[in-house]
């Protein structure tokens, strides 16, 4: 009989009735063996280690750290222009998220949003200067003293929407074409892109802003729908400065822009294909994904969400500027994905998780700002930050593999 239940090792201890008796309760327990406290800790730690809400729990901590020391980074207006920052980085970063989780990289995506907002710019312009643009290739022709050609033109603003964002797609459509059919390295491709359409929107205006816009096309990057005032009740006149958003345009926008993605990946088809592709692209195709279609459309959602950010940006700064996305944006786009979770070898990512590290990032640009240190202090301090997200991934995918194993 023991011989064929096993050794008698692995029973517990019984006592009267046939029932385990105390020792074998204590070594087994209703559930299994019991964990030390220090193990009961480290699962605890793991479990935190790997929540999707980890680099929220991270940035909350962060802040809680710094308030003693930078009071005004919880003073309203520093508050709203942390917002404000982070709405149209999230838009951008929504599709550098869809291509990254299939182990790609859109490196193009600054080069898109300079050339959208040159479009955007000589297409909506009212008004325009002879001295500043006389040598762009635009003056005298989509551009005149007059504005551009849809200035004043019924429907013009949505005109010059539409062909911004047409603007990123057919860049988008083009590097996914390339990465798909032709078989070229994403990282090649959208560096190229980087380099060549970045340099096209600074010939087209010789490196020169397109300004005024009209004010219907600024409400978009900086117009409220809800503020509340905080200063003294009994001033005659308002200040704009003691005016703070609760809901903005770019806001709506952004969120709206985040939860049609989130939908998109996690809920749909065409996400799982995503995911597959990331995962083991060789084992999606024998599976019958469609993996070019796929890699097209996931490239051109990328250039697509660049060109929205542009239109943000460009509404903020009330001009169409060619060095829009040029600089360390970049950085602060694949950062901003890469810390919230997204993977850089592809098959893991959530919209969710860009949030999240797209507000972890603003505000680490805001402290470091508050810091007073120099723009080459802040980039260090990115780079080592970025540096250690990659490292954290690796450290996930290691610890999920342990416990799935």
């Amino acid at each position: 009989m023991s011989e064929a239940l096993g050794t008698d090792e692995t029973l517990p201890a019984l006592g009267p009735g046939g029932m385990p008796g105390a020792a074998g309760a204590r070594a087994a327990g209703p559930t299994g063996p019991r964990r030390s406290p220090a193990s009961r800790l480290a699962r605890r730690l793991g479990d935190l280690f790997l929540s999707d809400y980890f680099v929220l729990y991270l940035t909350l901590a962060y802040v809680l750290v710094l308030i003693p020391f930078l009071p005004t980074l919880s003073n309203p207006a520093n508050l709203s222009n942390v917002l404000s920052n982070m709405w149209p980085l999230l838009v951008v970063a929504v599709g550098q998220t869809f291509v990254l989780t299939i182990a790609g990289i859109d490196l193009s995506q600054g080069a898109v949003i300079g050339l959208a907002s040159v479009v955007g710019g000589a297409l909506l312009a009212v008004g325009g200067s002879g001295a500043v643009l006389e040598n762009s290739p635009l003056w005298g022709t989509v551009l005149t003293e007059q504005g551009g050609p849809l200035a004043g033109v019924p429907w013009g603003l949505a005109l010059g929407i539409a062909a911004m964002l047409l603007t990123g797609a057919l860049i988008g459509f083009a590097n996914g074409f390339s990465v798909a059919y032709l078989n070229m390295p994403p990282f090649m491709v959208t560096l190229v892109g980087l380099i060549g359409i970045g340099a096209f929107a600074i010939w087209l205006t010789q490196s020169e802003n397109i300004r005024p816009l009209p004010d219907s096309f600024v409400e978009l990057g900086k117009g409220d729908i809800v503020s509340v005032y905080l200063g003294p009740q009994d001033e005659p006149k308002i200040p704009r400065r003691q005016i703070y958003s609760l809901v903005t345009y770019p806001a709506v926008i952004a969120i709206a822009i985040a939860l049609a993605a989130h939908i998109l990946l996690s809920r749909t088809v065409f996400g799982r294909y995503v995911y597959a592709i990331g995962a083991n692209r060789r084992a999606a195709e024998i599976s019958g994904v469609p993996v070019r279609r796929v890699v097209i459309a996931v490239f051109t959602i990328s250039a697509v969400c660049a060109a929205a950010g542009s239109i943000l940006y460009s509404a903020r700064l009330e001009a169409g500027r060619p060095t829009l996305g040029d600089g360390a944006f970049l950085l602060d786009v694949v950062g901003a994905v890469v810390i919230g979770g997204t993977s850089l070898f592809g098959g893991k990512g959530k919209i969710l998780w860009t949030v999240f590290g797209v507000l972890f990032f603003v505000v680490l640009s805001n402290t470091l700002n508050l810091m007073n240190l120099s723009s080459f202090h802040i980039d260090m301090v990115k780079g080592a930050v970025i540096l250690a997200a990659a490292l954290l991934d690796v450290l996930r995918t290691r610890l999920m593999r342990e416990r799935a194993a």
